[in-house]
């Protein structure tokens, strides 16, 4: 069978475009998915959490949050007018804003947190319109710092999930150490016999043979599907919005966040998933819908949405582009949160075969960033200007403590956000630096 976009063909998975089999584009989608799902859903516990918000309303919200992810990844796979990358990109809950909303819902409301997520989408929404005006801010090494950046924020996102989720009682218990382990040796052990297109599911069987295994330990609550409806719909305007101005300010210096996160996310799947550097169409369409889908997500009571990482990662362990596969995702994201009952059965999947999973996928993205770093050249300007953000950035990021003369919005903002801090740091010295820094040799 010959491998054109026309005929439906395995090879196609590793296009952009192309016919693929349904029993292909399946497994694909579902992997993206278990990769991503328990990120999803997270950030909205932990809030909920924060703001005192009832089992019904913390459940309504997840609900919401499945529907609004397929819908963000559907356009952002096939754009409205310039709304869109039109690339593999997996939208899902961003953790970006976790930190900010947990000092804004318990001071100023949770129907606070709905208005300056309205706000502050629409004006990213429309930043990311007119990206072709600020973009060349964000210079090819600030992105690569950025990307290397968001790798190594995530490392410790996968070693907590190994040790079964930081906070837990049984946090880094033998068992899982146990089921962390094999799920990470299912993974490799499957990518070296597999033969073909079937060594790109290597993190589906890592995950399938990790939840079994977890099974068989007891370490599976299946108790939450007892009260489960099979259907349900999302709510409109569950909480009303409210426009505080400091809780505006606040939510919206995180947007710039999370769109400097979604270039260098954009940055990071053009390189590593189709070898060529991101277009400025391309960049701009994946921020409008990075913010105008947040907007929409507030109408739904749901918090801000954004590009994964995770699934950035997938894309460069896999190299599966194909925007049909991807699509699988997004169907499934939707029909989990039109039937509670299968997102509620996804999310049973322990922290620790997620972790066993993760901790090769957020390498891969660490990797990308130097492979896009080594592509902007080894000058002297460009090492300074990796090597002092990613090290402030990082470094400052481990001892939160230092920013304790700043006031509490600053602290808030950057304390624990090494990506933001990279972003900074990296755009002062892009502008303040001479063009040529690099040693000539003297003349004779």
């Amino acid at each position: 069978m010959k491998s054109t976009n026309s005929t439906v063909s395995t090879a196609n998975l590793y296009k952009l475009d192309g016919k693929i089999p349904v029993t292909q584009a399946i497994p694909f989608g579902l992997q993206h998915i278990l990769a991503m799902f328990v990120a999803n859903i997270s950030p909205i516990l932990i809030v909920a959490g924060a703001c005192n918000l009832s089992a019904s309303q913390t459940a309504m919200l997840i609900q919401s949050a499945m529907i609004i992810a397929g819908i963000g990844t559907l356009i952002q796979l096939f754009p409205i007018w310039r709304i869109g990358s039109g690339l593999p990109i997996v939208m899902g809950i961003s953790f970006t804003f976790v930190s900010v909303f947990c000092y804004i819902g318990p001071t100023y409301g949770y129907n606070a947190i709905v208005g300056a997520i309205l706000v502050g989408g629409i004006i990213e929404g429309i930043l990311g319109l007119f990206a072709k005006y600020w973009i060349k801010l964000i210079a090819p090494i600030v992105a690569a710092s950025v990307v290397t950046a968001i790798g190594f924020s995530l490392l410790s996102v996968g070693a907590s999930s190994f040790g079964g989720g930081s906070g837990t009682e049984n946090f880094g218990s033998a068992k899982n150490w146990i089921i962390g382990t094999v799920t990470l040796l299912s993974c490799i052990v499957f990518n070296i016999f597999a033969k073909s297109y079937l060594k790109q599911l290597s993190v589906l069987f890592g995950l399938i043979v990790g939840y079994i295994v977890a099974a068989c330990m007891g370490m599976i609550d299946f108790s939450a599907l007892q009260n489960t409806s099979i259907i349900a719909f999302p709510s409109i305007m569950p909480f009303k919005p409210e426009f505080n101005i400091n809780a505006i300010i606040s939510v919206t210096l995180i947007f710039l966040v999370s769109a400097t996160e979604t270039i260098g996310d954009t940055s990071a799947l053009a390189a590593s998933g189709l070898n060529r550097d991101v277009t400025l169409k391309e960049t701009s369409g994946s921020i409008a819908c990075d913010g105008f889908i947040s907007a929409l997500s507030s109408i739904f009571g749901c918090l801000p949405i954004t590009s994964f990482s995770q699934n950035v990662g997938l894309v460069a362990m896999t190299k599966v582009v194909n925007r049909f596969a991807i699509a699988a995702v997004a169907v499934i994201m939707l029909l989990a949160g039109i039937f509670p009952f299968f997102g509620s059965l996804l999310a049973t999947l322990p922290d620790a075969v997620l972790g066993g999973c993760t901790l090769m996928m957020f390498g891969n993205i660490v990797v990308s960033g130097l492979q896009m770093i080594g592509k902007c050249g080894y000058t002297q300007r460009n090492i300074t200007i990796a090597a002092l953000s990613l090290s402030i950035g990082i470094g400052f990021t481990q001892v939160p403590e230092i920013f304790g003369i700043f006031p509490k919005i600053v602290e808030t903002v950057f304390a624990e956000n090494c990506v933001a801090v990279v972003f900074i740091v990296s755009i002062i010295l892009n502008l303040v630096l001479p063009k040529n820094m690099d040693v000539t040799p003297a003349s004779k």
